[in-house]
């Protein structure tokens, strides 16, 4: 049977997890008919077997070697063309680990994943594949994507190409790295907590968070289906916009997409430039205590100031709710995280779009017996999530749900007088990654201490693209710009006048590439 059939014990068992009060001839009068509703579970995987994707063995990978890894950002490597034409044909992309390659394996980061080889293409991969890129691997991601440093990958830290000794940013962190080294053209990231836009404000490069529900999340591994987010990374925004052309749109799999959603050209919306328009300059963004470097600050407001030069309107602006954001996101993303991510096996149940029945069960068999390997990051999540929902119910979890609409109502009542509104990605640039056995209070400080400007639009699904500043003490910092609900245009129509403005974005120096130091 595709679900053997309980004995007597494990019968009890369940009776007695459940407080059913029943007595053991009361369970044994319950055993046939349990045996006879399992007979569905059979019948449906008989059936599930006929549509079932077929794994793929004609795609070609190996493991990277030290010398062409230098940054130890690469997880697999491939090489994989569909198409000779289309927008992005001589492109090369790397695929941010945690997103679906059929035949590849994948890890998303962490020993409970290792050994995965998904039997599907990600929407976004089938779509990157038909705009004609080559698919040149995989990007190594922070263990489950729950990281903004890049050092809890079971593979080993990634390095940031601008000083090997520093963090990449997370979780996106191999996808940042490669794109910032010029090693690859094009990176796909994932972001439920910043983490499109961290690595990019660590590594240089142009981060571009989409409205929750334009690309679609198919064939990503889920986190929290409510905050789940893919977007590019790129070296400039005209590749940022023609990138998300591709991936955006319906694919009719994943229920968070609107069934009316349309969407733009978004390269082409680049040359109405952005002169005229009007930029709240976010107060509540900077200056964060015991965070917020001043020069980060600093390099933020002469951005601004460009802005300005360019032609745009800017002037501060007050938004409460940015003060208390964090709390909603932490509870959403813990005790979310906890019961789809882990408990759930990433997908959960009463979800209508298409789930990854072989992921599940992998994955699902696999935590349960590597537990002790999630990374010191999963295990907080763990241990705060589970205690919450086991003696509150969950009932925080609606509460920061319910508050959702009003954090985003306080950023719309910005937007209603600004076109965007800007702060610093970061209140920081790339820290050390810790050292073996550093402490576990380091270990987590230099995961989450940067993540307080970003998160918060993973919970109101806004737009927010991420494009560096002047480079602060020697290092990359990022300039965010978060517009209206899928107005993803106009935040790549100012960055890209940034962009002009600076005349492009500084690149690390080849010798830093050269050895892990």
């Amino acid at each position: 049977m595709a679900v053997g059939l309980p004995t007597s014990d494990q019968l009890a068992g369940v009776a007695e997890r459940y407080r059913l009060g029943l007595t053991a001839a009361d369970v044994e009068e319950f055993a046939p008919f349990v045996a006879g509703l399992l007979t569905s579970w059979d019948a449906v995987e008989q059936l599930y077997a006929r549509t079932a994707p077929t794994p793929r063995s004609d795609r070609a990978w190996s493991w990277p070697s030290d010398e062409e890894n230098p940054l130890g950002a690469w997880y697999v490597r491939t090489k994989i063309t569909e198409r000779r034409g289309g927008p992005l044909a001589g492109r090369t992309v790397a695929i941010k680990d945690n997103t679906m390659v059929a035949g590849l394996p994948m890890m998303n980061g962490s020993r409970t994943v290792e050994g995965f080889v998904p039997t599907r293409d990600a929407t976004i991969v089938s779509r990157l594949l038909a705009a004609g890129a080559t698919i040149t691997g995989k990007a190594v991601c922070e263990d489950l994507c729950f990281s903004g440093g890049s050092h809890t990958s079971a593979s080993g830290p990634v390095r940031n190409p601008w000083d090997l000794s520093r963090s990449a940013g997370g979780s996106s962190s191999g996808s940042a790295a490669l794109v910032a080294a010029g090693e690859v053209d094009l990176a796909t990231g994932g972001d439920q907590g910043g983490s499109v836009r961290i690595p990019s404000a660590y590594s240089g490069t142009v981060g571009h968070k989409p409205t929750h529900g334009l690309v679609p999340y198919t064939g990503g591994f889920p986190i929290e289906q409510t905050i789940d987010h893919l977007g590019p990374i790129t070296r400039t925004v005209s590749d940022a916009a023609l990138v998300l052309g591709v991936i955006a749109g319906r694919d009719g799999l994943d229920p968070r997409q609107p069934a009316d959603l349309v969407t733009q050209d978004y390269l082409a919306a680049l040359d109405q430039g952005a002169r005229g328009l009007r930029v709240g300059v976010v107060t509540e963004g900077f200056g964060i205590p015991e965070v917020s470097d001043p020069k980060v600050d600093d390099a933020v407001r002469a951005a601004v100031d460009v802005l300005r030069e360019a032609g745009l309107v800017a002037e501060d602006v007050s938004v409460p709710w940015h003060s208390d954001a964090m709390h909603v996101w932490n509870v959403i993303a813990t005790e979310g995280a906890t019961a789809q991510m882990v408990d759930a096996n990433a997908y959960g149940m009463n979800w209508q779009g298409l789930y990854d029945p072989e992921l599940i069960a992998f994955y699902g068999r696999q935590w349960r017996e590597r537990g002790e390997q999630f990374s010191e990051t999963v295990k907080l999540v763990l241990l705060s999530g589970r205690h919450a929902i086991d003696t509150e119910f969950g009932r925080h979890y609606a509460m920061a749900r319910n508050l959702a609409p009003e954090l985003r109502a306080g950023y719309d009542a910005a937007l209603e007088t600004y076109d965007v509104l800007v702060m610093p990605t970061l209140p920081l640039t790339a820290t050390e990654i810790p050292p073996p056995g550093a402490s576990r209070a380091d270990y987590l400080a230099r995961a989450l201490e940067m993540i307080g400007n970003t998160a918060p639009f993973d919970v109101t699904g806004h737009p927010a693209t991420s494009v560096p500043t002047a480079l602060v003490d020697g290092r990359p910092a990022g300039l965010m710009i978060i517009g209206r609900h899928f107005d993803d245009a106009t935040c790549l129509r100012v960055a890209h006048t940034f962009e002009r403005a600076v005349g492009g974005f500084p690149s690390p120096a080849q010798q830093t590439v050269g050895s892990r130091g």
